[in-house]
């Protein structure tokens, strides 16, 4: 079968992360987030992906290849131009990514899946499409259902007794809210819908698509089916999602290396004093990063590799990219700490006083002389 990754934009709201990583590679537990999506897909069978790139295109491309590691087929979508030798993005919009490949070269020929890059989810696909099919539907959403205070932060889907979608409802207020079923920003959809795409034009799928089904009066179903949705659209989410994997609340997701201690795992040719430091799971501990006597980590509490945390810093709840390393008087909690950067879970940037933050830096850097 075959799927279509929405991988294009800018990832705006997870910045400063965005600037050096397109969000569809931002790591959770140590792998990007579309590589999950991609094992998910290939578990039910959508073995021929396409994926529509365009902000720092090159990463995704170059980490994904033509797919075969994960046991699937690949192709690439860009949508942008090199101008004087620089790349320019210029998305064209996530329905308008779908007419573009369609246009090439008429790839979709089949019922086919369309998901964005930047979530997680645990979906029973295969039942999902069988749904899609007995529902006799053009186009299906999969929703899912929030708690009635957290709908002004989602897409809510107004439905009929029969799971038709009638209506759309962009972040309402909770008084105003016609339903807690949100967009989870999984469709399903037949070849046909392209045809309601404008040509040569930025063109949404939740902004202009959809209200084009419905003003079409074609059928178009919600599938309300529970799974695990775990939606990366702030730096806030993205932390959260951290913590509740390590928190193992993803079934299919495990960590990676051998758990030494009971919610303690570690990588390669680690590093610790563990008679000296004080360690609370789940922590994991990147291959070749050292721990010295005298520091402290709660968790959960990701250390990518090559990491050095001096003694007296203290880390709880936090996520430290590859290759940082926190002096003795570090206090990182509830962070994101990458490169010479340190921000709190919503991305608002910590200082150490009015100074350079001396406390976080690369661990490759050479030692300053003495």
């Amino acid at each position: 079968m075959k799927a279509m990754i929405l991988a294009a934009g800018k990832g705006t709201r997870v910045r400063p992360l965005t600037q050096i990583l397109p969000k569809p590679m931002i790591p959770i537990l140590g792998k990007p987030v579309m590589e999950y999506l991609v094992e998910e897909l290939s578990r039910h069978g959508f073995n021929q992906i396409m994926v529509n790139t365009s902000h720092l295109a090159t990463t995704i491309e170059n980490y994904f290849n033509d797919g075969r590691r994960w046991g699937v087929e690949i192709g690439y979508s860009f949508e942008g131009l090199i101008v004087d030798g620089e790349v320019v993005a210029q998305p064209v919009g996530s329905a308008g990514g779908m007419r573009r490949i369609q246009e090439f070269g008429g790839f979709f020929d089949d019922t086919f899946l369309v998901v964005c890059g930047d979530a997680l989810i645990d979906l029973d696909l295969t039942t999902a499409i069988r749904r899609h099919w007995q529902s006799g539907a053009v186009a299906s959403l999969v929703a899912a259902r929030v708690d009635p205070s957290n709908v002004p932060n989602y897409g809510v889907v107004v439905c009929d007794e029969n799971g038709r979608i009638t209506d759309f409802q962009e972040k309402p207020s909770v008084g105003e809210a016609r339903s807690n079923l949100v967009n989870t920003g999984i469709y399903i959809f037949e070849p046909t819908v392209i045809d309601l795409v404008k040509a040569d034009t930025e063109f949404d799928i939740g902004g202009q698509l959809f209200p084009a089904i419905l003003d079409a009066g074609l059928p178009f179903h919600a599938i309300d089916m529970p799974f695990n949705w775990i939606d990366i659209g702030r730096l806030s989410d993205y932390w959260e999602a951290n913590q509740r994997l390590m928190r193992g609340q993803l079934a299919y997701v495990r960590m990676p290396g051998t758990e030494i201690f009971p919610g303690v795992w570690c990588g390669l040719n680690v590093n610790v004093d563990w008679d000296n430091v004080r360690i609370e799971g789940p922590v994991y501990i990147g291959a070749g990063s050292k721990i010295h006597a005298g520091a402290e980590v709660l968790g959960p509490t990701w250390i990518g590799h090559g990491c050095v945390i001096e003694g007296g810093a203290k880390v709880r709840r936090s996520i430290l990219f590859e290759y940082s390393r926190l002096g003795p008087r570090a206090d990182v909690d509830e962070a994101v700490v990458f490169g010479r950067n340190c921000v709190d879970k919503d991305g608002t940037p910590i200082h150490d006083g009015d100074a350079e933050l001396g406390w976080v830096t690369d661990s490759r850097d050479a030692p300053a002389p003495r």
